[in-house]
C-alpha cells in the first residue's frame, strides 16, 4: 500500500503559478505510475497528467500541455505538478493518485489508479 498527501494548493491570480507536491509513504514508490487529477465544482473528476516509473514517459491532458509539468523524485518519494499560466478554468481540487499496475491501459482513466490522496484546493481568480 501507499499513502499520498498533497500540498501546495492555494489562491492565485490568472497567469500566476503554483507548484503542487505529493508525498508518498508505504510501499516502494518507484513501482507506481503517478497521476494528477482534478475536480471542479459540479463537474466530474478529470485527468491532468501522469508520469511513469522513472519519469521517462509522461502524458498530459490537452488543455494543460505546455503550461503544466509533472515530475517525480523517487529518492524522496515525491511527485510534483508545476502549474504555470494558470487560468480560472484550472480551479478545482487536485488529487494525486498511484497506479500499481504494469502500465497497460490508459493512464488517464481514474479507475486505473489504486490509491488516492485527500486533495488540495487550487483557486484561480480572474
Amino acid at each position: 500500500q501507499v499513502q499520498l498527501v498533497e500540498s501546495g494548493g492555494g489562491l492565485v491570480q490568472a497567469g500566476g503559478s503554483l507548484r503542487l507536491s505529493c508525498a508518498a509513504s508505504g510501499s516502494t514508490f518507484s513501482s507506481y505510475i503517478m497521476g494528477w487529477f482534478r475536480q471542479a465544482p459540479g463537474k466530474e473528476r478529470e485527468f491532468v497528467a501522469a508520469i511513469g516509473w522513472t519519469g521517462g514517459l509522461i502524458v498530459y491532458e490537452d488543455s494543460v500541455e505546455g503550461r503544466f509539468t509533472i515530475s517525480r523524485d523517487n529518492a524522496k518519494n515525491m511527485v510534483y505538478l508545476q502549474m504555470n499560466s494558470l487560468k480560472p478554468e484550472d480551479t478545482g481540487i487536485y488529487y494525486c493518485a498511484a497506479d500499481s499496475g504494469n502500465g497497460a491501459g490508459s493512464w488517464s482513466r481514474g479507475a486505473q489508479y489504486d490509491y488516492w490522496g485527500q486533495g488540495t484546493q487550487v483557486t484561480v481568480s480572474s
